[in-house]
């Protein structure tokens, strides 16, 4: 039984199992649930979580097409999650054993350079670490680098499979489309992809009350879902030419557009309706170049932002999900047991045929 790092320093002993169970990537096109050793404590600053409830996320299918080469061969996927710590490290000051936790997707020292200017993404020793450089949540437990900074405690009688949501889709759609973009009382905006993310923004940009919210997409099934969370318009990009319809019903494009897919077509709608003096959000995670029209923007004055989320608005989040001003328990589709995710895996890629959202993968 372990008790010290290392580095000599003093960590609790684990009471656990010796193995687990855990989606673990192969390469690309390969995954398997295998079993794979329960992680330990690394740091006095990690603790052990046993996940109760976790998702896929489209960068898990991104990572299955080859899109994140640092992701290497044996490494268990997935970043979000709800769970019970299990097990801390003699440093952790903010939790105990039997604590409810959300999974953050972002690790953070919260001392770093880039930590102290909220930047926690960029964070020295972290940042989006979990199902990329380190084992991820696809799984029964999970080793959490810098518990105090990377964990938040699920108030009682919250409902975890909503909580979920706040690992990384929420403060995502907030942060780099919302914020990103400026949304403004009175703006026109348009979320160019109706999956997760761009429903995520969809519901956090009516904090801001938009006068009007485009949603542009081609699976008819997430356009009517938009209907009902709050979109004013919807457009079929595969059946109509989304440009044209934005140019024809606004004096001259909107004020906001916002990329939520990661592809050259969606990105370049972005940048043929956006308004002098807009602002172009990008989210959507590019897997190759895009062209862009320079040429035609540098007069508009516009912005253009992307990024990766940092997630230093989840406690604010919380708090609206908890008083019930969002509901992101309206974004969960499907469910399966930890021994189905292959098939959960399978579901979520095929969306439309399916007509999947998020889905939820328990024990």
């Amino acid at each position: 039984m372990k008790t010290t790092t290392e580095a000599g320093e003093k960590v609790i002993p684990r009471i656990t199992k010796a193995t687990m169970k855990a989606l673990v990537y192969g390469g690309p096109g390969k995954i398997e649930l295998k079993e794979i050793p329960v992680p330990i404590l690394e740091k006095p600053t990690d603790a052990l979580v046993k996940i109760l409830k976790t998702t896929i996320c489209g960068t898990d299918l991104g990572i299955l097409k080859g899109k994140t080469p640092s992701v290497k061969p044996g490494t268990t996927l997935g970043h979000e999650g709800v769970g019970i710590v299990e097990e801390i490290g003699s440093a952790v000051r903010n939790f105990k054993k039997g604590d409810h936790v959300i999974i953050s997707c972002i690790t953070s020292d919260g001392t770093c350079e880039y930590c102290k200017k909220q930047m926690y993404s960029h964070c020295e020793d972290g940042g989006w670490i979990l199902g990329n450089l380190i084992n991820g949540t696809q799984a029964e437990y999970v080793r959490i680098p810098h518990a105090d900074n990377s964990l938040y405690a699920i108030p009682a009688k919250a409902d975890e499979e909503a909580l979920v949501m706040l690992s990384d889709i929420l403060p995502t759609g907030h942060e780099i489309g919302v914020i990103n973009g400026c949304v403004k009382p009175g703006d026109t905006i348009a979320i160019v992809g109706a999956g997760p993310i761009g429903m995520s923004v969809l519901l956090t940009a009516q904090f801001y009350s938009p006068a009007k919210i485009y949603m542009i997409d081609v699976d008819e099934n997430r356009l009517e879902l938009a209907k009902k969370f709050g979109a004013t318009d919807t457009i079929n990009s595969e059946k109509e030419d989304a440009i044209k319809r934005i140019m024809a019903e606004t004096k001259d494009g909107v004020d906001v557009s916002i990329e939520a897919v990661g592809l050259p077509a969606t990105f370049d709608i972005c940048q043929n309706i956006i308004r002098p003096g807009g602002h172009v959000a990008n989210i959507g995670v590019h897997g190759h170049s895009v062209d862009l029209q320079i040429q035609n923007l540098w007069i508009k004055n516009i912005t253009i932002t992307m990024g990766l989320v940092n997630t230093n608005t989840t406690p604010m989040l919380l708090k609206t999900v908890s008083s019930g001003k969002i509901d992101p328990n309206k974004l969960i589709t499907h469910h399966f047991k930890l021994d189905e995710i292959l098939k959960a895996y399978e579901v979520f890629g095929n969306a439309s045929k399916e007509k999947a959202m998020k889905v939820i993968i328990e024990p």
